[in-house]
Parts: structure tokens; C-alpha cells; sequence
């Protein structure tokens, strides 16, 4: 007699999605700051120069690889005809433009009108 063994099927747990990563405040910054610089058309040496800040640590910053202090970002967005206040406001925007949050948020109805869902 052999001794038989019931096949048995293995159940493989499902993973969940993995979530969307919010993007970092630093990235965002150094994002913005790169889209300004290269808008006008400068070199990151120009900048740098310009805001008293060594060009490997704005690199650093443009690559969000370093947190500025609010000291370093207002010196960058004054060497590129900015304020600290529209540098902020710029990633502010485009940090809620991008946020997983918004993107799975289901559209708002505007007061007064009803929508419904099938």
C-alpha cells in the first residue's frame, strides 16, 4: 500500500496595491527651484552665485536630496527674482495638485445639485 498524500493547493494571500507616495515638501521645493532656474535659462553656478550658496549643496537642494533651511530657499528664490513666500506657493500648489489624496478624492458636486452614482 503507498501512502497517499491529498493534493493540497497552497493559497497565495493577495498583496495590496502598494499606496502612491506622497511626494516630499523637499523634492517639491527642489522641483520648483529647477523649473525657475532653468526658465530663465541660468546655470545652476549663476544661481549659486548669486544666492551665496555652493553649487554642490543647491544641486543637493534642486534634487531634494538635502533639506534647505528657510534661509538657503530665500536666498535661491531671490537670486532668481523671487520671493520666499512665491517659491512656497508654487510647491504648495503642486504638492496638493499631486497628492494621492487628490487624485483618488471622487469629484465634488457644487451646493445644491445631486449626484448619484450607479
Amino acid at each position: 500500500m503507498s501512502s497517499h498524500v491529498p493534493n493540497r493547493a497552497r493559497v497565495i494571500p493577495l498583496r495590496p496595491a502598494p499606496a502612491a507616495r506622497e511626494r516630499l515638501w523637499r523634492d517639491v521645493v527642489g522641483d520648483v527651484l529647477r523649473r525657475e532656474r532653468m526658465a530663465q535659462r541660468r546655470t545652476l553656478k549663476d544661481v549659486a552665485d548669486a544666492a551665496r550658496i555652493s553649487m554642490p549643496y543647491l544641486s543637493e537642494v534642486e534634487r531634494g536630496r538635502k533639506e534647505a533651511s528657510s534661509e538657503v530657499l530665500a536666498a535661491a528664490a531671490r537670486s532668481l527674482g523671487l520671493g520666499l513666500a512665491d517659491v512656497l506657493s508654487l510647491a504648495q500648489r503642486e504638492l496638493a495638485r499631486n497628492s494621492p489624496a487628490q487624485r483618488s478624492a471622487p469629484a465634488r458636486a457644487p451646493m445644491g445639485e445631486v449626484r448619484l452614482a450607479a
